[in-house]
């Protein structure tokens, strides 16, 4: 009889023919089985919850078979190069960016997903535009031990993305074009202000409006802006740094909705540029997330940790203000009013429609 069958003394024949055949069985599905894990295309739903010691080796093993990382991002080109450069040193891997403002990005993505596209790894841009395409379902929510290194808002199970930096709307003002005996504190301040002319604007901040609102009140709010633009007016221009760029010039010598790291960068530069945080300081997100379909999952995974740490350094170099603890300058004794994103995504329409009423037409 063969061996295979024999089993131990006194044991039933069939007994052993029915474990041999059960241990055949086994062997012929153990090779079938590690085919099919190994023929499963590895995604972030993988690569985003890797732990262990060897967790990064693994990533990087990973990232340089794949050999490159795409990347949508709305920063300054200036500081995209200076990390893009520092992550291409370090782990020789090639970034392949593409560079857009976040309403860009947004109708980007959402165009390639509708068109079965899925090129990108990952994307960091402003939080409403990132928040409204997680609703389409994306991103992958990763796990990453550098969010330990975050201030504590910056995560939250259940939402996949994180944030990497703030967006602080001030005002601002040219120092040679305008002298305040007392500088105004508030935005109920411009009512009364010494400084005559109208105000500048970005003709596009109705979130900014709508987080005012939420602070002051919805008929308080409405009714200030309304009064600004009845006895001062609004000179209303398209993008942040256009507006910062028009200040340091002396063409719109005072505007609000300006980013505090553009009145950063022109003031290194030697502008005559000052900025005010007009309270209530509004603040909002500007988040990383990984795309669920990335078609590098590895590398995806490696310049997501990247981002969120060493990338910070050149963040806060060009005055961002960052996520990461190490590198974080908050501005001192200033109180932020974070942007309900998930309530302007709701009520988009209708913010849009009062900005556009109440600050783009000049009151009108």
């Amino acid at each position: 009889m063969d061996e295979a069958v024999q089993g131990s003394a006194g044991e039933p024949e069939a007994l052993n023919r029915r474990r041999a055949l059960g241990l055949l069985s086994a062997a012929v599905a153990a090779p079938a089985f590690a085919r099919e894990t190994q023929a499963q295309a590895i995604t972030t739903a993988v690569t985003g919850h890797l732990s262990g010691p060897d967790r990064t080796a693994r990533l990087i093993a990973g990232a340089k078979k794949e050999g490159s990382v795409s990347l949508y991002c709305s920063m300054t080109p200036e500081t995209q190069a200076a990390f893009i450069r520092a992550f291409e040193r370090k782990y020789g891997i090639k970034v392949d960016l593409w560079r857009g403002t976040a309403g860009d990005i947004l109708q980007r993505l959402s165009t390639e997903a509708r068109a079965g596209r899925f090129t990108v790894d990952v994307v960091e841009g402003a939080g409403g535009d990132v928040a409204s395409l997680a609703r389409e379902g994306l991103f992958e929510e990763v796990d990453s031990p550098v969010h330990a290194e975050l201030t504590p808002d910056c995560v939250m199970r259940g939402r996949p993305w994180v944030r990497s930096r703030l967006s602080i709307f001030v005002a601002a003002y040219n120092s040679d074009a305008v002298k305040f005996a007392q500088p105004p504190k508030t935005y109920g301040d411009l009512l009364t202000m010494n400084w005559k002319g109208r105000i500048g604007v970005e003709a596009g901040d109705a979130n900014w409006l709508m987080g005012l609102c939420d602070v002051l009140g919805a008929a308080n709010g409405e009714k200030l802006m309304r009064d600004i633009a009845r006895t001062r007016g609004f000179s209303p221009r398209i993008g942040h740094t256009l507006m910062a760029n028009l200040i340091a010039s002396g063409e719109e010598p005072f505007a609000i909705t300006i980013y505090t790291e553009a009145v950063g960068r022109l003031k290194r530069a030697g502008a005559p540029i000052e900025m005010l945080y007009l309270s209530p300081v509004i603040a909002m997100d500007n988040c990383a997330a990984v795309m669920k379909r990335a078609p590098h999952p590895y590398a995806a995974m490696l310049f997501y940790d990247f981002l969120l740490t060493e990338a910070q350094k050149y963040m806060a170099a060009d005055f961002y203000p960052v996520s990461n603890v190490k590198y974080r300058r908050p501005a001192e004794g200033v109180q932020l009013s974070m942007l309900n994103l998930p309530k302007f995504l709701d009520e988009n329409t209708k913010w849009t429609k009062l900005y556009k009423d109440v600050l783009t037409n000049r009151g009108r």
